[in-house]
């Protein structure tokens, strides 16, 4: 018999009633449908809404619980001034419009102001701003102001490359499309010259991916 998957806890600040409410409202988007009798029926569907419900509320949209300045206030003193740069961080996100979702890479950058974080910080923060109903732009903007404003560095900045499928399986369904967005904040948003390590960075990560898949080519 195969194990049975070890149930998630509930994400703090969930109240107990939400999931049964949101897995009710599920299954009348179901019945609403108008999915033929023998689909609506079909054991494949009776733990639909539940599931759904818990996809939605521990992975979706779990960033509404997180705060970015509590996730952020754990730094150390330092007197470093150079760019600090984290690229390829795999997220996802909803867009608000379709409630379909996204997935990319964010690379993050900022100038530090007298404090550092670790690198799993800013893999925390951009999880916490992408988990909620938010646009691509309006998300780049966000992490890179979350770094100024609470971490106090001296400039930030966010550029996000993804796959929205509200683009890819419907409306123009051009499966190849990419998004691309940038968000900047304080001296990184006044001086486009500082924000060259961070894109910098970018190519260099980029060219270091390029020459991996290489190698596993034949010749």
């Amino acid at each position: 018999m195969a194990a049975r998957p070890r149930a998630r806890p509930r994400p703090l600040g969930v109240p107990q009633e939400r999931p049964a409410a949101l897995a009710a409202a599920v299954s009348e988007f179901l019945d609403a449908l108008g999915l033929p009798a023998e689909a609506r029926s079909s054991g494949e569907l009776a733990g639909t809404p539940a599931r759904v419900a818990q996809a939605w509320l521990e992975e979706l949209l779990d960033g509404y619980g997180a705060d970015p300045a509590a996730i952020l206030a754990q730094a150390s003193r330092s007197e470093a001034r150079a760019l600090v740069a984290l690229t390829g961080i795999e997220y996802h996100s909803v867009c608000p419009h379709h409630l379909l979702p996204s997935r990319g890479v964010a690379h993050v950058g900022y100038l530090p102001g007298g404090r550092l974080v670790g690198f799993g910080q800013l893999v925390q923060l951009v999880d916490a701003l992408a988990h909620r109903l938010v646009l691509q732009e309006d998300l780049a903007q966000q992490i890179a102001a979350a770094l100024v404003e609470h971490l106090g560095a001296r400039g930030a900045g966010c550029v996000l490359d993804a796959e929205h499928l509200c683009l890819t399986v419907r409306g123009e369904r051009r499966t190849q499309a990419r998004a691309h967005a940038e968000g900047w904040a304080g001296v990184m948003a006044r001086d486009p010259a500082s924000r060259r390590g961070l894109l910098a960075a970018m190519e260099r990560a980029g060219a270091g991916r390029a020459r991996g898949k290489g190698k596993g080519k034949r010749r």
